[in-house]
């Protein structure tokens, strides 16, 4: 018999030719590849091809160095303070 398991992949969004372009301003794109601490995301996890998780990966540190998206979970937290009883 065969194999049983996991079904199709799930193509890369970005490979099909004219479909989506990996940019750095783009930051609600690029968060679906991030961890909830802000880390990136392995590429078998967010289902990139090889050359495309470098695109991305790319994108992602050139949005950070531009402070449109955090480093680390803690600039996440810091950023979404509630409003109520101030940090010590």
């Amino acid at each position: 018999g065969g194999g049983g398991g996991r079904g199709r992949r799930r193509p890369c969004e970005f490979c099909p030719p004219g479909t989506r372009v990996v940019d750095y301003k783009n930051t609600p794109m690029l968060r679906r590849y991030l961890t909830e601490r802000g880390k990136m995301e392995a590429r078998r996890r967010g289902g990139c091809t090889a050359k495309c998780q470098r695109l991305l990966a790319q994108a992602i540190k050139r949005a950070r160095h531009m402070a449109l998206l955090p480093y680390t979970a803690e600039h996440v937290r810091l950023s979404n303070v509630p409003a109520g009883r101030p940090r010590r």
